[in-house]
């Protein structure tokens, strides 16, 4: 029937129950308590009723939604299949409770009412006494929508005072399955079984400097497993590193939510964190060694994120530190050689730079000598190098992903979407009055905390997803890049130089001319190297107590 007409009838004096209109009737309630089913079976019976007494209706068979919440229409099944069915002309009009039963969103109820009077159906609104037909209709509505609307974000601001009560109180609100802690009515004692493995993970990380992965390893090899018997998680590891709780303090604000209506949250940075020492929290490590272990860890962080952007790793030249003075034990030092020329990178003792020849024969020693000496090894060490690059991206390609990130990320978001949907049961309870505020606020902060946990993992998932995904993309370049370094084509590799060696001993009996050296490689060695300045073709590198071979040519 066209809405026109109907207005055009009902100006004329007739009213909605005198057309002859196709009617059906819309029902939901958002939990699936034994009381609001009764509510629900009601409702059926209600409306259904309602609709056959009136002599010029037809009675189209109603729709209904169980346990969800009206503050989105995304996950409404029946309510999307109603808006479909209207489309297609099954029906004329709609008997609804109330605008919050179609939706808390001005928005989705604008948007919804506007399309179905498009397809000439319009709907009644019963408790709120608006009907769509009404030529006001449209003004009522955006008044009362937005009401139920606004009802929302003020019951926001409430939850987030609560949450701030709560925590001045000295209740411990967050994650109930906090590894290391029992927790019981909003307070933490320490599980002293647990707590072993946390001070554990902490003095191998930050007084033994093992990396996480490591450190999983040897927590199993150990006997200490999650509590589904399985090795450490890896992210596991990182939380109990990174959260204050550990070492008695409270922390919050790590996220804030944007819009109170998509849930959208951003997560804030360290500086706006709110962190103190809270006594309610019994600390499981001392601050100092919390403290010690996260200063490591950011350390370790940024100089991954410089080494994945491309900038050079932590040891900027790849002989500093390893070049040793056999006559005093002490290190050679970098110096730049300028000429009218150019410059030269050269290293000296550091004895010899304090109190000068008399106090160390040592020679100085070129960065290009020392190059060519380590090219030298490299060849006879990778005689075939196709053989070796081949055997490292075999490696690479081996190496099996911890984490299946997808099936994890994927599961987080189940967990992220049935917390909301309690959450959005919650409130609708509190809403009609079945459960007390106070009863909400503790089960709503609870499941707030929850959520914040399970986004805060899914960052990392994604992250280390990511990382992955890297991986995978620069293998040939990685094969490309072996294959550069191995043959010199653009030089020495102060890499390859930096992973594998690690010290050169300047013998005693070296001098200006003549310069005698013992390297050392992390893998085995010395190796004996000599070369003469005055005539180069006695230069010579070999592994100690062999003949003498591989001349180097000096240029």
């Amino acid at each position: 029937m066209n809405v026109l007409r109907i207005r055009n009838e009902m100006r004329n004096g007739k009213t909605i129950f005198d057309l002859p209109l196709r009617v059906t009737f819309y029902a939901r309630v958002s939990t699936d308590k034994d009381e609001q089913l009764n509510s629900l079976e009601n409702q059926v019976q209600y409306y259904t009723q309602f609709i056959q007494e009136k002599r010029n209706w037809t009675y189209v068979q109603g729709y209904v939604d169980e346990g969800i919440s009206g503050t989105s229409t995304k996950k409404r099944d029946s309510f999307l299949r109603m808006i479909a069915d209207a489309k297609a002309g099954r029906f004329d009009f709609i008997i609804t409770k109330e605008i919050s039963r179609f939706s808390r969103s001005t928005l989705d109820s604008i948007q919804y009412t506007q399309e179905l009077l498009e397809h000439d159906v319009g709907v009644l609104f019963q408790n709120d006494n608006i009907n769509t037909l009404d030529s006001d209709s449209e003004f009522r509505l955006v008044v009362m929508a937005g009401v139920a609307q606004d009802e929302v974000r003020k019951l926001s601001e409430r939850l987030k005072f609560g949450f701030r009560q709560a925590i001045k109180n000295g209740h411990v609100l967050g994650n109930d399955k906090l590894w290391g802690y029992d927790k019981k009515d909003c307070v933490l004692t320490i599980n002293a079984g647990e707590a072993q493995v946390v001070r554990r993970i902490f003095d191998l990380y930050a007084n033994q400097q093992m990396g996480i992965r490591r450190i999983s390893q040897v927590l199993y090899d150990e006997g200490f497993t999650s509590r589904k018997g399985n090795a450490f998680n890896v992210l596991t590891i990182r939380h109990i590193l990174c959260n204050p709780k550990y070492k008695g303090w409270y922390c919050a604000n790590k996220s804030q939510t944007v819009d109170y209506r998509s849930k959208r949250k951003i997560f804030m940075d360290e500086s706006e964190w709110v962190m103190y020492p809270d006594p309610s929290i019994p600390a499981i490590v001392s601050e100092e060694l919390w403290d010690r272990a996260n200063a490591l860890y950011k350390r370790r962080s940024k100089q991954m994120m410089s080494h994945q952007s491309g900038a050079e790793f932590h040891n900027r030249y790849p002989y500093s530190g390893k070049i040793i003075c056999e006559e005093h034990g002490t290190s050679f030092h970098r110096q730049l050689l300028k000429s009218a020329k150019d410059e030269k990178e050269a290293w000296q003792c550091r004895v010899y730079r304090d109190k000068g020849r008399a106090a160390c024969s040592a020679p100085q020693l070129r960065t290009a000598e020392l190059d060519q000496i380590m090219a030298n090894i490299f060849n006879q060490l990778t005689q075939n190098k196709q053989a070796v690059i081949g055997a490292v991206v075999t490696v690479l390609q081996a190496v099996p992903d911890e984490h299946d990130y997808a099936q994890d990320i994927h599961r987080l978001e189940e967990d992220l979407s049935a917390l909301r949907a309690k959450k959005d049961r919650l409130l609708e309870l509190s809403v009609e009055g079945v459960i007390s505020v106070a009863e909400f606020k503790q089960r709503n902060d609870g499941f707030n905390q929850q959520a914040q946990a399970l986004e805060e993992q899914m960052e990392v998932l994604r992250a280390e997803a990511e990382k992955g995904r890297r991986t995978a993309v620069q293998l040939e370049e990685i094969r490309a890049a072996l294959e550069r370094a191995l043959t010199f084509q653009d030089g020495i590799s102060s890499t390859l130089v930096t992973t594998i060696l690690d010290k050169i001993v300047v013998k005693r009996n070296s001098t200006k001319e003549r310069v005698c050296l013992d390297i050392h490689l992390k893998f085995g060695g010395p190796w004996e190297a000599a070369f003469n300045r005055v005539n180069p073709s006695l230069c010579f590198t070999r592994p100690k107590n062999t003949t003498p071979r591989a001349p180097i040519r000096r240029t």
